[in-house]
């Protein structure tokens, strides 16, 4: 057996304990992944969360909450209440949880005296109810005609006329 000097037996041990702590952290990686494995499983026993609309906490629109629920054996949460915004600046008449792009007013209908638009679903909150597209109507106004200041009358201005001075 060779005799190795000192330092070659430093570098051995400092060889060894590197790979032995290499080997320890390689070990206590597949534990944890094993650990976080599960506990998804564990959480899978749950249901989805389902969620009621929003309601304002004042009137129809701005801060308000919403309950959820889900089922399931395992869950140790069931019920929960959350924050939600309703905006204020949505269409109240096709409900405050649903957003639609509207194009532009139609031709006016001489028999009823009625404008159509339709409106396209752009946006919804969560759960919902909202029809894919709408229609609004409004009443025909009357044709706004602007008229230049050529065409309109000039005002007349009332008061005494400054008499002038005679030139020489």
């Amino acid at each position: 057996m060779p005799v190795l000097c000192p330092s070659m037996q430093q570098k051995q041990w400092v060889c060894v304990a590197v790979l032995a702590l290499l080997l320890v952290t390689d070990v206590l990686a597949e534990v944890g992944k094993a650990e976080k494995q599960g506990r998804k499983e564990r959480k899978s026993g749950c249901g989805d969360w389902q969620w009621s609309v929003c309601v304002a906490n004042e009137g129809d629109c701005g801060l308000g909450t919403r309950e959820g629920t889900r089922t399931g054996t395992d869950c140790k949460q069931k019920i929960k209440t959350q924050r939600c915004k309703i905006p204020c600046n949505w269409k109240k008449q096709f409900g405050g949880e649903c957003k639609y792009d509207f194009q532009l007013w139609g031709e006016c209908d001489l028999i009823t005296g009625l404008k159509t638009r339709i409106g396209t679903l752009k946006r919804a909150l969560p759960d919902a109810d909202c029809h894919s597209t709408v229609s609004a109507t409004k009443p025909c106004g009357k044709s706004k005609i602007k008229t230049t200041l050529q065409d309109a009358p000039k005002p007349k201005r009332g008061g005494k006329k400054k008499e002038q001075a005679p030139l020489d």
